[in-house]
């Protein structure tokens, strides 16, 4: 068995691609007021939400479970809204070497996707893919679009 792997999930956005990106982007501590059953905060430690190098911590529930990630901003590309992160600290960090974190938009159709991006190296091969943690990003993505869908 491999220890990198890649998973990829594309979901339809029906509130809006820009509105999503312009959310993960500048107001990510908004998130945990959209979501909170998932989502329990989101913390600027350094720099600034929009900015490449900016530290962010989140604090969610996983399984019931309560789950700290902290995350370095990589990469931002405006063209293309793309977010890239990459997890410096915290739960996922206990199973898995190196884990990068992209979330980018795309038309396809006239249909706006959030695609979301995992790439990893596990420990050692008795880690599991983190497919959970791609369903509830999805999760997470589904309710923002619920929220701003029943926005005037």
């Amino acid at each position: 068995m491999g220890l990198h792997g890649k998973l990829v999930a594309s979901i339809e956005f029906n509130a809006g691609g820009d509105v999503f990106h312009e959310l993960l982007r500048y107001k990510p501590h908004q998130i945990s007021t959209i979501c909170p059953e998932i989502v329990k905060g989101c913390d600027l430690h350094e720099g600034e939400f929009s900015h490449v190098g900016s530290i962010i911590c989140w604090n969610y529930i996983h399984y019931g479970k309560a789950k700290k990630i902290k995350e370095v901003i990589q990469l931002i590309d405006e063209e293309k809204r793309l977010i890239q992160f990459k997890v410096i600290e915290g739960d996922l960090m206990e199973l898995y070497k190196d884990f990068v974190i992209t979330i980018h938009i795309e038309k396809n159709s006239g249909i706006d996707l959030v695609t979301t991006t995992f790439e990893y190296e596990m420990l050692n091969e008795n880690v599991e893919h983190p497919i959970s943690n791609l369903s509830l990003v999805i999760d997470i993505i589904k309710a923002i679009e619920t929220r701003h869908l029943a926005q005037p």
